[in-house]
């Protein structure tokens, strides 16, 4: 028989997340920051950020160290990877190999660092954001010279 899902550990982790953004808003407005001041261009690039911290954090080698702990097998091929199975540890891999559920968060704690610690934020984010055109780039490059080579090998023949 099936166990039910781990409801308790999901309301944990949504309860942390609302008191995680709560904190970050009470702490914003003591140090006296404003949070409208954001632009459209820092939406773009607080999605781009947000994209690559999900994949980054759900998906690579390097941080393979964080999923670990709450997935079958071994976490460092990033691939298929099966949260384990009850209570948190279940809920938490559910989450961190999810990357729209870890990129929730990833968003939710960008915005708030820039808001916090403005300096340490921006930088973050168009770095992440910056990673992530790279990405982009690099995958449109590889796919452009493969289509050449493909093209440059049927007028050869």
């Amino acid at each position: 028989m099936d166990e039910p899902p781990p409801y308790g550990s999901y309301a944990a982790i949504v309860a942390t997340f609302a008191g995680g953004l709560a904190a970050a808003g009470a702490l914003s407005r003591a140090v006296g920051r404003n949070p409208q001041c954001q632009t459209a261009l820092d939406l773009v690039v607080l999605s781009a950020a947000t994209f690559k911290a999900a994949r980054t954090l759900a998906h690579d080698q390097v941080t393979s160290f964080i999923r670990q702990p709450f997935v079958r097998g071994h976490a460092y091929r990033g691939e298929s990877e099966t949260p384990v199975r009850g209570g948190a540890e279940q809920a938490i891999g559910e989450l961190v190999t999810c990357t729209r559920c870890v990129g929730t968060w990833a968003a939710a704690t960008l915005a708030s660092t820039q808001i916090v610690a403005p300096r340490f934020g921006r930088l973050l984010t168009w770095s992440l954001g910056a990673a992530a055109a790279n990405d982009f780039l690099q995958a449109a490059f590889n796919s452009l010279t493969a289509k050449a080579n493909e093209l440059e090998q049927a007028a050869s023949r």
